[in-house]
This record gives C-alpha cells, sequence and structure tokens, in this order.
C-alpha cells in the first residue's frame, strides 16, 4: 500500500501568480506542475498577461534548474485539465537514458511516446520527494 502524499509538503516556491509543486509521481525526476492562484483560472489561454510572463520566467528557471539537476534530453508540457479544472501546466522532463539521485534509479519507460500513461506503481516515497523538491529549490 503506497503512502499518503501532503501535497503541501511538495510545494516548492510560491511566486505572485503561481505556485510551483514537485509532482508526485516521480518516474520522470524533476517533474513539477505550476498551478495559477487566480481563483477562476481554468484555461491555458486566457492567462492574463501577467500570469503570463511570469508563467515564463518561472518555466525558464525551472528548466534550467532541472537542467543542472538531471540534463533532461527533452521537455514536455501538459495543461489539460481534465481532472483538476483549474489552470495548471505539468512540466516533465523526458530522458533517453536512467538517471539517478538519491540512490534511485530512473528510467522512462516511454522515451520517445508521450508521457502517459506513466508509472504510477513507481513510487520513491517522500523521503526521496523531499531530496529532490529541495535540490529543485535550492537551483530557482
Amino acid at each position: 500500500m503506497s503512502e499518503a502524499i501532503d501535497f503541501r509538503k511538495l510545494n516548492i516556491k510560491e511566486y505572485q501568480h503561481w505556485k510551483l509543486f514537485l509532482n508526485e509521481h516521480q518516474c520522470y525526476p524533476g517533474r513539477l506542475c505550476l498551478v495559477a492562484k487566480r481563483e477562476n483560472a481554468i484555461d491555458f489561454i486566457a492567462m492574463t498577461t501577467a500570469e503570463r510572463e511570469e508563467f515564463f520566467q518561472i518555466a525558464e528557471r525551472a528548466n534550467k534548474a532541472l537542467q543542472d539537476l538531471f540534463a533532461p534530453d527533452l521537455m514536455n508540457y501538459a495543461s489539460l485539465g481534465n481532472q483538476y479544472r483549474h489552470l495548471h501546466v505539468h512540466l516533465i522532463p523526458r530522458y533517453k537514458t536512467p538517471r539517478y539521485f538519491a540512490g534511485v534509479e530512473f528510467i522512462d519507460r516511454r522515451w520517445g511516446e508521450n508521457y502517459a500513461p506513466y508509472d504510477r506503481e513507481f513510487q520513491p516515497g517522500m523521503e526521496k520527494l523531499l531530496l529532490i523538491k529541495n535540490a529543485i529549490a535550492e537551483r530557482l
């Protein structure tokens, strides 16, 4: 049985218009989620100018942090809203070859394909999630 995730612990940083979280599914190490703070934000295209500008600034910094930590071969972005109907964007690093962090081997088993469905069974545990989260936060 998997442990329950306290998502508040995965909050990396709060900005004026966005909150940056480590995604609990780390089969793609460094997978992040940016969540808009505006209460009625739903559609990616309907972002305000200020949200859009800040989004790209955060994404650029996050990509640099992930490059320093894990050297992804490709970045995927997804804003779907099917299950969580609020404006949020997943930043999903992709890897041709395995990556290692904190004694864990991460394998992108879907390299060259859509990131989903992803391996929900791969669960490194909260201790490892917090190590990844803190390593990213230190580089922002």
